[in-house]
């Protein structure tokens, strides 16, 4: 399972040196949640703090837009040097046309689902996107509890596209740590989001290694 800690969990007066931190420790990529305070009651980042930020890590930024509309944005953070870009199929833009923007800036996409959110939703989009998110809290706040009830979304999504023939990653993001990864391991996740469990750790590196191995 990769590993992609979340800089909600990090310490926001030095984030250029907490991102080269999980560099250094192995974490496969960077979560980067965008809010709007809209869409999610909280605000972060926007693309000039990724831009800025690219220069410390040459793993994949996986940027998540919580944001009511996102195709208005995917160019800016594609520019600002998002590697993967999901969004919300809650979200109030045109699906299709969203993710063929992010497909024709060369960036890769995928879909995020909320917990009140069926996977079915994603089944029409499978052949199109890189990824699907499932959402194992309710976003918009770090530090919440694992919802293991998402979890038999992962094999729904994963056995209808095997039967459409097309291979899908599912990343989860919410509560993931030390006694939640194998859970998400055990039902299939390919790639776990965890902010305390990773940048709150004495030692980083052993934790991803751990959280990795689960």
């Amino acid at each position: 399972m990769k590993i992609a800690p979340s800089i909600l969990a990090s310490d926001f007066s030095k984030l250029g040196e907490e991102i080269k931190r999980m560099e250094d420790a192995k974490a496969d990529l960077i979560h980067i949640d965008i809010m709007d305070g809209h869409f999610v009651p909280n605000i972060t980042f926007g693309p000039d703090v990724i831009k800025s930020l690219r220069k410390y890590a040459t793993i994949p930024f996986d940027v998540h837009l919580m944001i009511v509309h996102p195709l208005e944005y995917v160019e800016r953070f594609a520019d600002a040097g998002a590697d993967i870009i999901t969004f919300h199929i809650e979200a109030k833009d045109d699906i299709k046309e969203t993710i063929e923007k992010i497909k024709s800036l060369g960036i890769k996409p995928g879909l995020v689902i909320k917990p009140n959110t069926p996977a079915e939703a994603v089944f029409p989009y499978l052949e199109d996107i890189y990824m699907v998110l499932i959402m194992t809290v309710e976003p918009g706040f770090g530090g919440q509890s694992f919802m293991a009830d998402m979890l038999p979304k992962v094999s729904a999504i994963k056995d209808k596209a095997k039967e459409i023939g097309t291979d899908i990653l599912i990343e989860a993001d919410g509560g993931i740590n030390m006694q939640t990864a194998s859970q998400a391991s055990a039902a299939g996740i390919d790639i776990a989001v965890s902010g305390t469990g990773v940048f709150k750790a004495e030692d980083p590196a052993e934790a991803i290694r751990l959280l990795q191995n689960a």
